[in-house]
């Protein structure tokens, strides 16, 4: 069930129709709160609802058990990881590494193929597995109090708004704020209705248009289009991630201030970071900082000395690639984004820029080209393709300017103003006041907004993170 579709425009007038009446009571809202995330993430197909079950009653058990038995609770916190990792080992990874084995099979001449399974991937499972093996981890540690009640820990876990694809939301944060129904304020009801509004607009206006052009260039073999062609399609790419991934985390904590329920922002401005560890502080926050704190620290973070601790960010950075996908261009990603990490902490060269006159605009320029090339391995098909992309935009003899003819014009219109607002974006910090809307006029503003997804909306599809 998208966002962006009838159905859960349906789902959501029955679901706030029926909440003032059914979230009296612990039980009763959490039994609610349960039963229509399921319904909601079953829409998809029922079978992934059993997963989640499945998944779920593993640390919800195992969480209990640490407490009851704390001699063995790293059994019990090893039997929450394999059931978490089994899973996605299974369901996302398995054809991958089959492929890989057979590849090696043939490499040493043998004649024996392992078969490829047809497994279906559950929508966000990469998403929901993490957020159900964080609670059990932090049982653990002994940073959080289980919870004895499933229906409890299910509306947690399942809360529909963050399901699929985040914020990766923190049981210490949000398994107290549904102990309770607190009142909606008018604040939050417009506070979330503004949100969800801009995130409609980020998703049906913004990533849809500028998919074309994406997509266009990624999805075909036929394009021969020069440096200036793969910068503006890459640009296309990063702004569509941006704004699709992003859009849905707004309206993920819209639809929980509707409830009364506050999520953790997910992103702040990454295209206008002056370095790449300031970009990772600002682009889907939740996951950094759940990578932070359930493997980076792990290892031994930067506690045992310089080398170790760059070993630890690559291994960390190298995951965090294989988490968004089972092909060898998401762990060239990670890679790729470990290695200019590991180049910043060597020489500084961020704070260096910044003590020339202009520096911090040129490390805003160095580090959004970064992203871009890194963005490349992210969407390309395969290795080779994605190489012979980022050889083209450094081959400047290819430059053309007719290969803007090759993309929607549109979409080099919307990509190049939206990453001109980003990068502006620092400049508002200087504004003497703030600049507010009127509130008599903010009602119009959204109404604006929300007929714009109506009449200017690209070509409808899936959110991007839906996959992971």
């Amino acid at each position: 069930m998208q966002f962006n579709s009838l159905e859960f425009l349906f789902f959501c007038v029955i679901f706030f129709a029926l909440w003032p009446w059914l979230c009296v009571g612990n039980n009763r809202r959490w039994a609610f709160l349960t039963v229509a995330s399921f319904v909601f993430y079953g829409w998809w197909d029922w079978r992934f609802v059993l997963l989640l079950v499945g998944n779920g009653l593993i640390d919800f058990y195992a969480a209990d058990a640490i407490v009851r038995w704390p001699a063995a609770k790293k059994f019990w916190l090893m039997l929450s990881l394999v059931g978490n990792l089994g899973s996605l080992a299974v369901f996302k990874y398995l054809n991958f590494l089959t492929v890989n084995a057979n590849h090696l099979l043939s490499f040493f001449g043998a004649e024996t193929q392992v078969p490829l399974t047809n497994l279906l991937l559950p929508v966000g499972i990469s998403f929901y597995t993490f957020q159900s093996m964080s609670y059990t981890i932090d049982v653990y540690r002994g940073d959080l109090k289980p919870t004895h009640n499933v229906l409890h820990f299910f509306a947690y876990l399942a809360l529909f708004p963050q399901l699929v694809a985040g914020p990766i939301v923190r049981a210490a944060d949000l398994l107290p704020q549904l102990m309770s129904a607190p009142p909606v304020t008018e604040e939050m009801r417009w506070r979330g209705t503004q949100l969800i509004a801009v995130g409609l607009f980020k998703k049906m206006v913004i990533a849809d248009s500028v998919a074309l052009a994406a997509n266009r260039a990624f999805g075909s073999s036929e394009l021969d289009g020069g440096c200036l062609f793969w910068w503006l399609a890459t640009a296309a790419f990063a702004v569509q991630i941006y704004c699709d991934f992003s859009g849905y985390s707004d309206i993920a904590r819209g639809l929980a201030n509707w409830m009364g329920y506050e999520f953790c922002v997910n992103f702040d401005h990454p295209y206008s970071a002056s370095s790449l560890r300031e970009f990772w502080s600002r682009w889907h926050i939740s996951l950094s900082t759940w990578f932070r704190d359930y493997v980076y620290i792990p290892l031994g973070g930067s506690r045992q000395g310089a080398l170790r601790s760059h070993v630890n960010m690559w291994v960390t950075m190298i995951i965090s690639g294989i988490w968004h996908g089972a092909n060898w261009t998401f762990v060239a990603w990670g890679a790729f984004h470990a290695l200019f990490l590991s180049v910043e902490r060597l020489t500084c060269f961020p704070e260096r820029l910044m003590k020339i006159p202009g520096g911090r605009v040129l490390a805003t320029l160095v580090t959004l080209m970064l992203v871009l090339v890194s963005w490349v391995f992210f969407r390309a098909e395969n290795i080779t393709q994605a190489m012979g992309i980022i050889t083209t935009m450094f081959h400047l003899s290819t430059f053309r300017w007719r290969d803007i003819e090759l993309l929607n014009t549109r979409a080099v219109v919307f990509t190049v103003l939206f990453l001109l607002a980003e990068l502006l974006s620092p400049l508002r910090l200087k504004l003497p006041t703030r600049i507010v809307l009127p509130i008599r006029l903010q009602p119009a503003w959204i109404a604006l907004v929300l007929v714009s997804c109506v009449y200017f909306r690209g070509p409808g599809g899936a959110f991007i993170y839906f996959q992971f």
